[in-house]
């Protein structure tokens, strides 16, 4: 049962995320015809354009994507306990955690990003088509710090920044949610 919970687990969390990231990719006017972009789109087309013509957009803001993450992250923990005890418990108090898996997710998916961002900077320096991608995503977060903590000797150290305050957030989440945290 760990091997399925564990498949379960990880194609909920890699969906989420791929839904976030269209979502993100569209809050930050990514590049729609880089490479990187059009697999985003056409991994989540298949749920999200039907899903459209019901759930109206809301300005900028994908809501289409944004509600099938929540509900993904929402049943995620239902589904898991289900093949884990083979009992299906819907209760209101794992609807509230799917909200926590959420954010869980969103920084997972925030640390990843710069990740990558700063992999592909050493690697391609910029010849990549997905260095454009992946400047547009992570810069929002990433220039605040750079406006605060300026480039040292030729090192930008925004990214790690980044980095540190995403996994001091990871730790809160394991202090004030101990008992749920490692389950999301």
């Amino acid at each position: 049962m760990l091997t399925l919970t564990f498949f379960v687990k990880t194609l909920i969390d890699i969906y989420i995320m791929v839904l976030l990231l269209r979502l993100w990719m569209q809050w930050t006017h990514c590049d729609f015809y880089n490479q990187f972009s059009q697999l985003i789109v056409k991994i989540t087309q298949p749920i999200v354009g039907p899903l459209r013509r019901i759930i109206p957009a809301f300005g900028q803001l994908d809501t289409v994507s944004l509600f099938l993450a929540l509900i993904l992250a929402m049943i995620k923990l239902p589904l898991l306990t289900l093949i884990e005890i083979r009992i299906l418990i819907i209760d209101i108090i794992y609807l509230m955690v799917g909200m926590l898996a959420f954010m869980k997710a969103a920084g997972e998916l925030m640390f990843w990003v710069v990740i990558v961002r700063s992999l592909l900077s050493w690697v391609s320096q910029g010849r990549s088509p997905m260095d454009v991608v992946f400047y547009q995503l992570s810069e929002p977060l990433m220039y605040p710090i750079r406006c605060i903590l300026p480039a040292m000797g030729g090192i930008d150290f925004s990214a790690m920044v980044v980095i540190l305050i995403l996994y001091a957030l990871n730790y809160l989440g394991m202090d004030l949610f101990s008992g749920i945290w490692y389950r999301l």
